[in-house]
């Protein structure tokens, strides 16, 4: 896979992206035997050679995935210009190098995987595993939220719900995997709903359009991995038989992108 030579140093080694984007500008990376001073340089992940002020660095077999209870009010990210919150400052200093799998906006708490190992973020990050959320929304739920739960939305202005510096102003919404109203009444109601996808506050944006505010939203689940009572801002590791799912996820996820790529060769042949 192709990928830019710093997300690869930052994957792969202790270094934040910023971190990755100076040792590389100053000079201490050398890329198959040559020093590379752009960040932004295309390398195969499968096939360079990487060292770091004479260290290799490379992608491991072995790997690790921690589930982390975000609470409100921090970002999923390494460095916040604003010098908000994120995850990093309260996470112990041994998962500083652990990349999110996908992100949780600053308002929204509850499962967030981190692993050590960049192909396994991507191949969650990528997938159609199910994401189960509990959404607390004000106002009552209508049956054209419910229609749109059922048969998906495409909006052509999705801006409501996002932030306001976002590039982002259309989404497609898929038929969401299934929905449970818990309660719906004038003030407010409660929904657990389940996805497929986490684009950029697809949940804020989507009730946006109803011209309904989500008061708090938690994901309570992805895949098969919950929290287990695990409390807000602490990490767990995962147990065997959510490892063992991860496992062949990965295995079957690994054939097809294998399949894929044979399908683009054959493609390009003819």
């Amino acid at each position: 896979m192709m990928m830019r030579l710093n997300k690869y140093i930052a994957h792969h080694s202790s270094y934040s992206r910023r971190e990755a984007d100076k040792v590389i500008q100053d000079g201490y990376v050398r890329v198959n035997g040559e020093i590379e001073n752009n960040p932004a340089t295309q390398v195969d992940e499968k096939e360079v050679v990487v060292y770091v002020s004479g260290k290799q660095v490379a992608p491991r077999d072995k790997y690790t995935v921690i589930v982390y209870n975000k609470p409100k009010g921090e970002l999923v990210t390494k460095n916040d210009p604003r010098e908000r919150k994120t995850i990093y400052d309260t996470l112990e200093k041994k998962y500083k190098h652990f990349i999110p799998v996908g992100r949780l906006d600053y308002a929204t708490e509850g499962v967030l995987l981190l692993t050590d190992a960049s192909k396994v973020a991507t191949a969650l990050m990528n997938s159609g595993l199910e994401r189960i959320y509990k959404v607390k929304i004000k106002g009552e739920v209508t049956p054209e939220m419910e229609a749109a739960m059922l048969n998906g939305l495409e909006l052509a202005d999705a801006t409501a719900g996002g932030h306001s510096h976002s590039d982002i102003t259309s989404m497609t919404f898929a038929p969401f995997l299934g929905y449970k109203v818990q309660k719906s009444e004038h003030n407010y109601s409660v929904l657990k709903i389940a996805i497929a996808e986490g684009q950029n506050r697809e949940i804020r944006r989507f009730f946006a359009h109803f011209g309904t505010e989500v008061a708090d939203l938690k994901r309570v689940s992805f895949a098969e991995i919950e929290l287990n009572n695990l409390p807000t801002g602490k990490v767990r590791f995962l147990t065997r038989s959510e490892y063992s799912a991860l496992f062949t996820f990965l295995k079957a996820d690994e054939k097809e992108q294998r399949e894929i790529g044979k399908t683009k060769k054959d493609t390009r042949r003819k």
